[in-house]
């Protein structure tokens, strides 16, 4: 059967329409991506966007959050007392919510006023008296919701009405109130209660006073409404009193510390000595919340720059500005390297710059780094800051990398921070330790110093770390009060020397060897008995992975003649031996919880030692008098030109000792596109979001720029189909000719 073409033109109208709408999209595929994951208009925004692997934050409960990843909703929603200037270095106090950083008042036993400058051992109490600035509001909240009469609205919600919700922010009801110094006393107080477990509690009893009666008495308390089968109970903290915290008004707080500890400084610009508003426990007591993961894990309340308004749990969240936040001035003053690279252009402005920050979960690293190539993240992770590592070794490896992260004009802003990876050797260790008699004791020393000066760790960070790191010449990084490129901390004599030039470099193999021999250990054989000298290195790990790095290790102890056998265990079954002092020489690291000397060398201090004592950082089981006693003036020092004679002494008593091989400080290194500004990497300032500025009409433009649709493949189809509606009609019209002729013949 023939179709005429009057018949066959309605089957051609639908080709005709999916031409035409092809047409259309192609037209709007030149203005706009086609491929951006999220609304065009969100990128115009002053957002930045970045990811997160993994699962979502496990608490941001400020007295108990410990976790790095957690630190930009901690840090940018609560305001601890201190902080950190943002572009100083060695790292400087500066006041958020207080008035000023102050000095404590010292009192002896008597509790009588002693003079700034007592001896510590006269000093039995540390006084600190801080002015809390007025004005400071708490972003809006429901647990601040007040009625006419000014009662709370939803401290007792209707249980059905809390079970409904998933966020406690579809509540319409919102206020908020001035922050007190109340709020930072009930903040302190919630360390001490066994009810939310706090890991800075095992310190922090040691110091502020009445803090274990405290945390009995809360203890007591907890445990009879248990008893009492009142397992959802809110303890109410505003009952307990404690001698060494008080509120002497509503805006000051007193803290009294035992003993004198100037580094008790840095604890308070710790997260754990955030604010917490009675009324928000009050708030997430609420019966149908738990089940619905509403809590202060989920949802924090403070004063800080952000408020979280949306959580999707392991999908995504979003910091936006907190509208009561009062603002923090830029820092005007920083290094030269600053300057150089722009750190100082917003000198004097108000922050936080952006007005909304995006986190959305990436399960891969592929899609993460896809999207960040494109535009759609301003950072794969912006709380990472070994995030760039990969991009700055894949760089080095292949050449279109580089040029292809060239042209995007990608950062990679570098940082050695207060992060340390050594070697160490166990002082119970009858072979690297301190030995039992003087004869031993310096055989041993002569071999860990043989053993220092062969561990190439300029080769290791060239090699493993992709250059990305920095030779360690003692236990203190750089950025930290004490470290100078002009003292010991900069130069190990027993290591390295001085060329003419006055240029530091590694000691030779000859010189390893000639200690070597000193120790009775020619060529790597034990003097006496002509046995070869064997050691053990334990290491943190049974993945396959870790052989290349072992395998090196192995070849440095190898240089001066000592065969090393690896005992490779999980890591578990290795901190169980390094607790029991079963290593003889072990791989380990360190990263600063708060910018001081102390927070190193504790690890070397005699009494934290693991075996020995139990429950200490000293891994190597380390003991020197001289050093112990340096440590405990060290305890109660500021920093000034003493502090500063202590740290140098310290470090050379470790240096001449070698009880480490004191191995190198990583490089942090972070990725960004070159429209973020002021992002200055930082492991110990965690509330460096707020500094960073995004310049959002820069990304829209090289988002459409990098985003182009591709559209020769649409045009081909397009004609494809414009020559196949052209075919098929002029056959339809020829065939239909040739049929009104045959019928004419027929005729």
């Amino acid at each position: 059967m023939f179709l005429s073409v009057e018949k066959f033109t309605p089957l051609l109208r639908p080709i005709l329409c999916a031409a035409t709408l092809l047409a259309a999209a192609l037209s709007s595929g030149c203005t706009d991506p086609v491929n951006a994951p999220r609304a065009l208009s969100d990128y115009v925004s002053n957002t930045l966007f970045t990811s997160f692997s993994g699962r979502s934050p496990k608490t941001l409960d400020p007295q108990v959050s410990y976790s790095s990843d957690e630190t930009i909703y901690t840090y940018g929603v609560y305001e601890p007392l201190y902080g950190y200037e943002y572009l100083k270095r060695p790292y400087t106090l500066m006041p958020l919510t207080a008035e000023k950083v102050v000095k404590p008042v010292y009192l002896d036993a008597d509790k009588k006023v002693l003079s700034g400058e007592a001896d510590s051992k006269d000093i039995a109490y540390s006084v600190y008296t801080i002015p809390i600035r007025k004005g400071i509001q708490f972003a809006p909240h429901p647990a601040f919701a007040k009625d006419e009469k000014g009662e709370p609205l939803c401290l007792t919600l209707n249980p059905e009405r809390a079970k409904a919700l998933s966020s406690p922010l579809e509540l319409t009801e919102r206020g908020t109130r001035e922050l007190t110094a109340h709020d930072y006393v009930y903040g302190i107080k919630r360390i001490a209660s066994p009810a939310v477990v706090s890991p800075a509690f095992g310190i922090l009893r040691a110091y502020i006073v009445g803090f274990d009666e405290l945390s009995e008495a809360i203890g007591n308390a907890w445990k009879k409404a248990r008893e009492a089968g009142d397992s959802a109970s809110r303890i109410d903290l505003t009952k307990f009193d404690c001698e060494g915290l008080k509120a002497l008004d509503e805006h000051t707080l007193q803290i009294t510390i035992r003993g004198k500890y100037p580094q008790f400084d840095n604890w308070m610009a710790m997260a754990f000595f955030a604010p917490m508003p009675w009324e928000a426990e009050a708030f997430y007591a609420n019966p149908g919340f738990a089940e619905n993961n509403i809590s202060l894990d989920t949802w924090p309340v403070g004063t800080g720059p952000y408020m979280l308004t949306v959580s999707r749990q392991n999908r995504e969240h979003v910091l936006e500005r907190n509208p009561n936040y009062r603002g923090l001035i830029y820092p005007c003053e920083g290094s030269e390297e600053d300057r150089r690279n722009g750190f100082l252009a917003d000198c004097g402005k108000m922050t936080p710059f952006v007005d909304r920050i995006v986190l959305t979960m990436e399960k891969e690293a592929v899609p993460t780094t896809s999207k960040f190539l494109q535009g759609y993240y301003d950072s794969p992770q912006i709380t990472r800051l070994d995030v760039g590592q990969g991009y700055i070794v894949a760089m080095g490896d292949d050449p279109d990398k580089e040029k292809l992260y060239k042209e995007k004009r990608l950062q990679f802003p570098t940082a050695v921070e207060a992060n340390l990876w050594y070697i160490g050797f166990n002082w119970l260790d009858p072979v690297v330790g301190a030995g039992k008699t003087p004869q031993e004791a310096r055989r041993n020393k002569l071999l860990r110093q043989a053993i220092s000066i062969a561990l190439d760790w300029e080769e290791q960070i060239a090699i493993f770390e992709k250059g990305q790191g920095q030779t360690a010449h003692g236990p203190l990084p750089p950025g930290l009060f004490g470290w100078r490129d002009d003292g010991p901390s900069a130069f190990n004599p027993v290591v390295y020397k001085k060329d003419g030039d006055g240029r530091v470099k590694r000691r030779s193999i000859e010189e390893a060897k000639k200690l070597m021999a000193e120790a009775g250990y020619p060529d790597g054989r034990d003097a006496q008995t002509g046995r070869p000298l064997v050691l053990n290195f334990d290491w943190q790990g049974t993945s396959a992975g870790s052989k290349s790095f072992l395998d090196w290790t192995a070849r440095q102890f190898a240089k001066i003649g000592i065969q090393l056998e690896i005992r490779a265990t999980d890591y578990n079954r290795f901190q169980d031996k390094m607790a029991k002092g079963s290593a003889q020489i072990y791989y380990w690291g360190w990263l600063a919880d708060y910018p001081d000397a102390e927070n190193f060398f504790t690890l070397l201090y005699g009494p934290n030692s693991k075996a020995v004592n139990g429950a200490g950082e000293n891994a190597s089981n380390y003991q020197n008098a001289r050093f112990d006693a340096l440590f405990e003036s060290l305890r109660n020092l500021e920093n000034g030109p003493r502090k500063a004679d202590v740290i140098d002494e310290m470090i050379r008593i470790v240096q001449e000792d070698a009880p480490w091989s004191f191995g190198y400080f990583p490089t942090s290194a972070a990725a960004l596109h070159h429209w973020v500004k002021n992002a200055k990497p930082t492991q110990m300032i965690r509330n460096n979001v707020q500094y960073i500025r995004i310049d959002s009409k820069e990304r829209m433009a090289q988002i459409q720029a990098w985003n182009s649709p591709v559209v020769w493949p649409v045009i081909l189809i397009l004609v494809a189909i414009l020559a196949l509606v052209w075919f098929v009609r002029r056959h339809l019209i020829k065939r239909s000719l040739q049929r009104g002729i045959h019928r004419e013949d027929r005729a």
